[in-house]
Order: C-alpha cells, then sequence, then structure tokens
C-alpha cells in the first residue's frame, strides 16, 4: 500500500533560531516543508535611510540561508503596505489617543496568521507553523481546538495569541512549544544552523533604537506640551506630551512630590497627565473590546477565571461578564496599571479561555 502523502508545511521563518529549529523538527516529524519570510517594511517606512541595510532585510538573509542548509524551498512575501496599514499605523493612531499599544498582537492577528496563512492556502500548504512558545490540543468533548501555556513560562507567548481562530488554530503547527529555549539552541547549533546563538529580539521590529516617542514625533510633527495634574487638579508641572509617558510609569516624569507618585491617566481630551498614589493607580475592573474567545464561542454569562493585563505578567482571579462593548472584568481585588490599548487575555489553568484590546 502506499504511503499517506506527507503533509505540507510553510514555515514563517523570521530569521531567529525559534522558527529555524522549527523547520528541522518538522523535517524529523515526516512533514514536507517549506519556509517564507514577511517582508514587513522599508528602510522609509521606519526613518533609515534607503542605503541602509535594515534589521528586517538581515533576518531575511538568515532565513533564506537556513532554508538552504536545511534543503527546502523558500519564499518572501512582501507584506509591507498591510503590516503599515494594520500594525505602524495602529500604533501611532493609539499612542495619540492616549493608549499603549501592543503591535506584536495586531502583527499576529492581521499579518502571521492572516495574510500569512492565506499566502499558505493559495500555494495549497496544508498548515503554517511558527516557533512560537505555546501548544494547541484539540479537546474531543467541545470539538474546539485550546491553545495551551508553553511549560517554559519564562518563554510562552500565549498572551500575544488570544486573537486566534479555531479554522487558524486546526491549520497552525507550534514545534517548539513543548520545548525550552536551551533545548531549542541545542537543537540548532546540533545541526549547523548559523543563527544558533542569535540573541532575542527584544524591542518593537519597526523601532529597531526603542525610541517610540521619537518615531512617532518624526511621523506626526512635535507633540504638544500640557499640564501635569494630581487625581484631585493639583497642579505639578508640565508634560512633555503625552505619548512619552505610559500608565504606572514613576520614574522620568520630571515632578517632586513628597509621596511617590505614578501616572494614572492620560487625559487627551484636556492634554492633562493625571498623578496618583500607587492605591489610586488600581482598578477594580475594565471593560474589553475586539473580544476573541477560544474555549467557547461567545460569553453568555458570568465566568469564573484569571486575567492578565500585560506580557509576562502574573495573572489574576476575576469573573468576566457579558457587555455590550465585549466584555466586563471584575478583579477579586484591586489590579495596578491598567492601560487602554493593551491587551487583556483571560485563562483557565494552562488553557487560554480568550482575550481583548482593553478599552
Amino acid at each position: 500500500m502506499e504511503n499517506e502523502k506527507k503533509k505540507r508545511v510553510l514555515v514563517a521563518m523570521s530569521g531567529g533560531v525559534d522558527s529555524s529549529a522549527a523547520v528541522k523538527l518538522l523535517l524529523e516529524q515526516g512533514y514536507e516543508c517549506a519556509g517564507a519570510t514577511m517582508h514587513l517594511y522599508n528602510n522609509e517606512d521606519i526613518g533609515l535611510e534607503r542605503s541602509k541595510t535594515c534589521c528586517s532585510l538581515n533576518d531575511i538573509e538568515d532565513a533564506r540561508f537556513v532554508a538552504f542548509k536545511l534543503g527546502i524551498d523558500f519564499h518572501v512575501f512582501n507584506l509591507s503596505d498591510r503590516f503599515k496599514e494594520m500594525v505602524i499605523d495602529n500604533f501611532v493612531n493609539t499612542y495619540l489617543e492616549g493608549g499603549t499599544p501592543n503591535p506584536c498582537i495586531e502583527c499576529n492577528k492581521h499579518l502571521k496568521f492572516g495574510s500569512f496563512l492565506d499566502r499558505a492556502r493559495l500555494l495549497d500548504f496544508d498548515y503554517i507553523a511558527t516557533g512560537h512558545y505555546v501548544q494547541r490540543e484539540y479537546c474531543e468533548e467541545s470539538g474546539r481546538w485550546l491553545l495551551k501555556r508553553s511549560p517554559d513560562r519564562a518563554k510562552d507567548q500565549s498572551y500575544v495569541l488570544y486573537g486566534m481562530t479555531q479554522d487558524q488554530l486546526a491549520h497552525t503547527l507550534f514545534p517548539c512549544g513543548g520545548m525550552s529555549k536551551e533545548a531549542i539552541r541545542a537543537k540548532a547549533e546540533a545541526n549547523g544552523l548559523i543563527n544558533a546563538k542569535k540573541p532575542d529580539s527584544q524591542d518593537i521590529c519597526f523601532i529597531p533604537d526603542g525610541d517610540y516617542a521619537k518615531f512617532i514625533t518624526e511621523r506626526e510633527g512635535e507633540q504638544k506640551h500640557g499640564e501635569i495634574r494630581l487625581t484631585d487638579g493639583t497642579f505639578l508641572g508640565e508634560h512633555r506630551g503625552l505619548i512619552n509617558y505610559t500608565i504606572g510609569q514613576r520614574r522620568g516624569v520630571g515632578v517632586s512630590y513628597s509621596q511617590p507618585l505614578f501616572v494614572v491617566e492620560k487625559n487627551t481630551a484636556d492634554n492633562v497627565l493625571v498623578l496618583g498614589t500607587a492605591e489610586q493607580l488600581a482598578r477594580e475592573e475594565l471593560t474589553a473590546g475586539d473580544v476573541n474567545f477560544i474555549m467557547f464561542d461567545e460569553l453568555k454569562e458570568p465566568y469564573r477565571c484569571t486575567a492578565q493585563t500585560r506580557y509576562h505578567q502574573q495573572d489574576v482571579p476575576c469573573t468576566l461578564y457579558p457587555d455590550e462593548r465585549g466584555v466586563r472584568v471584575v478583579f477579586d481585588t484591586p489590579h495596578k496599571a491598567i492601560s487602554k490599548g493593551q491587551a487583556v487575555v483571560f485563562y483557565s489553568g494552562e488553557y487560554v479561555v480568550g482575550g481583548g484590546t482593553i478599552l
């Protein structure tokens, strides 16, 4: 009897060690693989001179070299227009509206598991795969795909993948999800991959120097200065433009006071930066919109779970309630530094219940 046809997988290769090791792991499991890198921006999109080599191009060449080493086909998808619209413009606009965006979540939602998966289907692949540290499982009882934390909790990336749909989960593989970073690097080194020791990327990819305020100012012009006030209205000084501050920030605000103060609000309507005490920074609840659930289709009644409002933060107990704008999250104890524009992600043990954008 003829062997069953090998399943074809298009691996999203970033040029880093995780996605490179993912290819090797899939090949060992008998999959037929090809690699592809998304070209997401040009130099002029991120304020670099056209003549300079940007990190995006270096990463593409690293990915191409690994694909050649492993003997697989390699593609480059130019998705720069889509990336500018859905990620860069969203990032800038969210800051200007007083929020704190998470561009990785938007990129995953619209590019990696949107446009990339669409391209893979056009090329007749059965799956896509990424190097994310997360696991997927199929639940026979509910008939749904579930998203589960990586056992390497320090590297777990489930927070940025809460937006995945059932269709996306059904067609995505996470070969690295059950392994540690150390094991992945060892796998890459044992197979002679050039990026085995390549450092993890830390900054937002389209802001290589990490200075997001400068990036926004160069695109939108100098930001208007305004007043810094306490929650009771007491005047404290002048801020340099609201984009330069984040909720929960303590250092670098530029005022002195008799007790520690934190940024508790960015009032864009009046262009006022509001400072308060640690107690005033805490909130008992939040409302989230653009909600996606993974464990079920929709929230119809109160649901007990835990919630995480920042990447790599410890999730805390809460109750979810249906809300006309999405979901209302009520914490068991007041929760600090909740920022509009960030994601709130819900967990049931090690499994992702869903998540949304904090309104």
